[in-house]
């Protein structure tokens, strides 16, 4: 009896936490979407804070929606986005598989190098003439390649790829297939849900592509969506302080991470699945 009190007890104080830690995390984001459809006024009277708006407008959306650049850096985004998350998957696990094998000459060597890239990083001036003089400059090349593969991603697909059971390995090269054929039919299917998990990861990455553009790109046709929404909020500001018509700025700021973060949360539910899988595999394995 005392021992399903404590259980009760325990269970009781569990949920408490893990309903705090859900209200840390729904309250910001529903407060965001809240003021991005609160007129300015109705934010003014409630001290600048909204969690359930009593009116709604769409005015902030439909003036960034109904920019001129916004669908074309829509599309930038979205293309980095998808073709640099499967360039950064592929060269990640080319290079982490064979670091995954214990034979591999020069194995220790080649680890402290990739280490040695989480401690110190080249420079902005070094890497910005690498770009300039391989010609990326003004391209859309100059926001997927310079940053196309992660060292931390790195290491822990080396790290799954390592548990994975060496006699699947040894009976795949009896039968005759090469390393490029063990990897795709065989270490690939099984370390879907890692995958999965570092795509998540790179696609995160590309989708808020933001210093690599204002770096690299001079050309607003290649400007991606974080750039040219932040383009709108400033003069947003600055046009309010000369007529009384403009959106607030505090509106336009709300519904600009709504619709900058709006096509990530709704692929996250699809993916939740594989990733909490992944994350699992790899605390139980490595």
């Amino acid at each position: 009896m005392v021992r399903g009190t404590e259980d009760k007890l325990f269970n009781t104080f569990i949920y408490i936490i893990l309903g705090l830690v859900g209200l840390a995390a729904v309250v910001p984001l529903l407060y965001v979407v809240s003021v991005s459809l609160t007129p300015y006024g109705e934010v003014l009277r409630n001290g600048g804070y909204v969690l359930i708006p009593k009116a709604v407008t769409f005015q902030a959306y439909m003036k960034i929606l109904s920019a001129s650049d916004i669908w074309s850096s829509f599309r930038v985004t979205l293309f980095i986005t998808l073709v640099g998350t499967a360039i950064s998957l592929i060269v990640t696990m080319l290079l982490a598989y064979p670091l995954s094998r214990k034979g591999l000459p020069y194995r220790k060597w080649f680890l402290f190098m990739i280490v040695l890239t989480l401690l110190f990083s080249g420079g902005i001036i070094p890497t910005y003439l690498i770009v300039k003089n391989t010609g990326l400059l003004d391209t859309v090349w100059a926001l997927i390649l310079p940053n196309a593969i992660w060292s931390f991603n790195v290491l822990i697909m080396k790290s799954f790829f390592e548990n994975l059971p060496e006699e699947l390995f040894e009976s795949a090269r009896i039968d005759g297939a090469g390393e490029f054929r063990i990897l795709w039919q065989l270490v690939v299917p099984l370390s879907m849900p890692s995958i999965i998990t570092i795509g998540l990861f790179y696609a995160v990455g590309q989708w808020n592509q933001f210093f690599q553009a204002i770096m690299y790109v001079t050309d607003r046709t290649l400007f991606p969506l974080q750039v040219v929404v932040r383009e709108m909020l400033m003069l947003s500001q600055q046009a309010m302080e000369n007529s009384e018509n403009m959106v607030p700025t505090v509106t336009m700021q709300m519904s600009a991470v709504v619709v900058a973060s709006l096509p990530i949360i709704l692929v996250y539910p699809f993916l939740q699945k594989h990733l909490t899988k992944g994350m699992l595999l790899g605390s139980i394995k490595g």
